[in-house]
Order: C-alpha cells, then structure tokens, then sequence
C-alpha cells in the first residue's frame, strides 16, 4: 500500500512550507480548479479538493454516512470548509492548522485520487475563524472519542454511581459547534397544521405549567464498537457509554401545542411533530407520541435540578422519552406540526436507518423510503468487572444496567459464564418500580454467580422487557452498515487466578 497517505503527505508539506523528497507520488495530471468546478454532479461526475489533491467521488456520494445532500456541498470544491465544521473526518488539530484526514477517511480517498491541483490554484487553509474555538469545557473523565464535534463517553467505572448521571458526566454527542445562546435573546417558534404561529421566549415557556419526567437518553450508535469486531461500520466506535440518565423538568410538548391551538392531531391532519436545532439539526417524532397524555415528551429547560449545560441543548430542547437520542433535539429554536417527516439527513437520509447484514452499500435502494430508527430496542450491559479483570475466588459480584424503548419495563435480565448454557437471575435493583409504558429510565441490576474452572471465563448478560423482547446472542445477526442498535448479548472476558 506504497501511496496509502501521498497526497495527505503532499498536502501537509504544502502546509508545512516544505517538499518531501523522500516519498514518491503517484504519476497524476495537473489540473486547474476551473477543471473542477465543471465537475459538480448533475451528468458530469463530482470532484472535490482536499489540499492540492483533486478526487473524483461520485461513486461514494450516495455511501457517505452524512447522506449525499451534505457531500455535494463540496462538489466542485474544497472538502476543507466543510471538514472545519465536521471534525469527525479529521486528525485533531489546533486552530489555524492543517486539516488532515483520519486513517479511513484517507483508505477511502486514495484510490479516488485523480490528479494533482494546479500550484497557482492552491491556496493555504485560513487560520482563526475556527467555529469550535468556543466549546464548552468538559470533565475529564468523560472518554473523548472525537473532539470536534465532540463525541464523548460517560465514564464506565461511575456509571452505576447514581441513578441519574451527574450533568458533568453526561455522555455527549453534538453534530456540529454547540451554538451560544442566551435566555434573553431566545426564542421558540410553533407554527404549522392547526396551529396559531406562536414565538416563545424562554420566560413564557417557565409560565407554562412544569412537568418533570426521569428519562434515559442512548444514542443509535451505543456499542458500535461490537458491530465493528464483525465487520467495520460507520461512525465512531462507542462503547457502552453513549447512555445516561437524568430528570428533566420543562414543559410537556402536548401542553405546548394545545396552547397553540392544536388538541386533536388526528381531526387537524398533523401525522408528524418537527424540530429544528439552532445547529441545523432536524428530525421529527410521530404526532401520537408526541401529544399522547403518557408519551411525555418535554420540551426540558433543567437537567436534574439545574438549567440545560450548553453541550446538552441550553437554554431549551426536546426530550422524548425511549426514542432514539437523535430525536432528542438540542438548543431547539422550531416546532412545526405536519402531515410528513422532518427533511434532511437524520430523518430521511442513510444516518439513523439500519439494513440487513448483507447490505454494505446503498446502491439500488431508495433510502428515504426506509424507516427511520425511533423506539431503541431492549438492552443490558455489564459494567462489572470490567473486560480484564483478574478474579482470584470462586464467584463474583455482577453489575450492570438494563433498558428498553417504548418505555417497555424491565422484567429479567439473565447473566451467564458459560456460553449460555446455564443461566443466573440478577435482581433489579433502582428503576424496577417503574410503571410499564411510562419506563422511560434506565434500570441497576446485580447478581453474584459462580465462576467455572478455567484460566478465561466470559460473562455474558441479556435483557428481557414487559413485552417479552429479549436480545439476541450475535452481533452478527444485527450487524448493520450504519452500525446502529446494537443491543446483542453483552459480553465481558475476565481472567482467573485460583
């Protein structure tokens, strides 16, 4: 794989102000960015520019894991400005440095590479204006796996210290600069089907009357690291961690749009409740979940006592209890009720949509016909021991925590450490009070087992909810091109010492 980062090389020593002598390049035409420009999509194929290397991408677009509509922003252009923004792609760096591709990022450009910029039409990345210059500060002990935008971890080894994660220890996961927005200066606007346009600041929402809902938050990727070890998805490779719990207090969204005028969805035609994020960020929830009296979704100004954090949508946003994270929208600036879905990549596009195990690209599918993820599957994990762990006696203590969308209850959860073959039943311990239909939260649970004779032993967990939904054993079986739901036996390898 000689020419694996030429034109990553290329392009740094560009910026560094230097030639690298000692890498050999690929034998490619110069080419002059009007070349490029011509060559934008629609019949003519799509080129981009990173650097002073030129790519020819129309066989990737419609693959791209932030849907075709946000790759052709760059067509005919430099990919920079939009990786500024999308960090994910991107080695870090600090602000006014080069942007240089992430490993994959540059497995897939290189075979794309068509030719070389023409040094007069390279220009050097701007410094300063960087939009993540300003992000929030964040706990240390959170498990950064991408830090614009940031994509991080709540800590494995104090998740089954409080029932309600502490704000600070928050899992986070934000899609672009987290905006800054004051109380003063917001506002909230509703309009659409049977409604009288309303824009709220943040003083009329605290007016309206205050509801509190305890409600767990997993976003679509939780555990994708475990889909990877089948076959390599898309996205960052979390662990267990992309989940945390919290009570919210704001205003119920039904209270909200009955203030508006709208009472019966179905008498005015709504089908669907759409939010937008002061981001960008749109997606839209069924209007039966979203005015229904025991759906409870919150338009939340307060996570666990305290107002919104920045990074988890301050001053106001949804939350929409055992939906998927991604509906959960942030630094909320519009509702609208609708007769269709929410435009744009997390509703409609390839982000938040799964396919069979056989499907590793989307050529030939009509992906916006394809359901997009809402309720979350029923899960469990093991937080203790951790994978590693050295035991020396003849049982141990497992701990662990257990969930389920659609606010299905929580009714067993099954621990074994062999293979399956016999089986242990933890007890539920916090959150197993909770009413089927309304389990928004997460629940603790714990059980102390045997341990076999061997020198490697492999606990395995799985959860089983009110309506009888349990989890599958393989994460083969619910691989998926997205990397998304992955909800299969969770497993911990532990090592003995006797």
């Amino acid at each position: 794989d000689k020419y694996k980062y030429t034109a990553i090389l290329r392009y740094q020593a560009f910026c560094d102000g230097k030639s690298n002598s000692n890498e050999t390049l690929p034998v490619l035409p110069i080419l002059r960015k009007e070349d490029v420009l011509k060559r934008a999509g629609g019949e003519a194929p799509v080129w981009v520019i990173l650097g002073s290397a030129v790519y020819d991408i129309t066989t990737f677009v419609e693959n791209h894991p932030g849907g075709a509509e946000k790759i052709m922003l760059a067509a005919g252009g430099s990919v920079e400005p939009f990786w500024a923004l999308y960090r994910q792609h991107v080695m870090p760096s600090k602000p006014g440095e080069s942007l240089c591709p992430k490993e994959h990022v540059a497995e897939i450009l290189q075979p794309l590479q068509v030719g070389w910029l023409d040094p007069s039409d390279v220009s050097v990345p701007r410094s300063g204006d960087d939009p993540y210059a300003k992000e929030p500060e964040r706990h240390p002990a959170l498990k950064m796996l991408s830090e614009t935008p940031c994509s991080a971890e709540s800590p494995a080894a104090l998740m089954l210290e409080n029932w309600n994660t502490p704000n600070e220890l928050w899992f986070v996961r934000n899609h672009h600069p987290v905006p800054h927005l004051d109380e003063e200066g917001y506002s909230l606007e509703v309009c659409g089907i049977g409604i009288a346009p309303h824009v709220y600041t943040l003083a009329d929402l605290k007016r309206l009357r205050k509801t509190s809902v305890t409600a767990t938050i997993q976003c679509g990727g939780n555990r994708r690291g475990g889909l990877n070890e089948v076959q390599r998805t898309s996205g960052n490779a979390w662990g267990f961690g992309a989940m945390s719990n919290a009570t919210w207090g704001g205003v119920l969204m039904r209270d909200l749009l009955a203030d508006c005028g709208l009472h019966s969805y179905q008498n005015a035609g709504v089908a669907h409740v759409q939010m937008e994020g002061d981001d960008g960020t749109k997606a839209s929830i069924p209007a039966e979940k979203a005015l229904s009296e025991v759906g409870d979704v919150l338009l939340a100004y307060e996570m666990n006592g305290q107002p919104l954090p920045s990074d988890h949508g301050y001053p106001l946003r949804a939350v929409v209890p055992g939906y998927v994270g991604v509906r959960n929208i942030k630094w909320l600036r519009k509702i609208v009720a609708s007769d269709e879905e929410a435009e744009g990549v997390w509703q409609r596009g390839i982000a938040y949509k799964t396919f069979n195990p056989s499907v590793t690209a989307v050529d030939g599918i009509d992906v916006s016909n394809v359901a997009p993820m809402q309720e979350m599957p029923v899960t469990s994990f093991i937080v203790s021991p951790s994978p590693g762990t050295t035991l020396d006696t003849d049982d141990v203590t497992v701990a662990g925590i257990a969930w389920s969308g659609g606010g299905r209850r929580i009714v067993r959860v099954d621990v074994s450490a062999d293979g399956g073959n016999s089986w242990y039943t933890a007890q539920l311990r916090e959150g197993s009070e909770q009413p089927n239909g309304r389990a928004w939260a997460w629940t603790f649970w714990d059980v102390t087992i045997d341990i076999p004779v061997g020198r490697d032993v492999t606990i395995v967990s799985k959860a089983v909810d009110a309506a009888h939904n349990t989890q599958p054993e393989s994460p083969r079986s619910v691989w998926n091109l997205r990397g998304l739901g992955n909800n299969s036996w969770h497993k911990v390898h532990v090592n003995i010492e006797r």
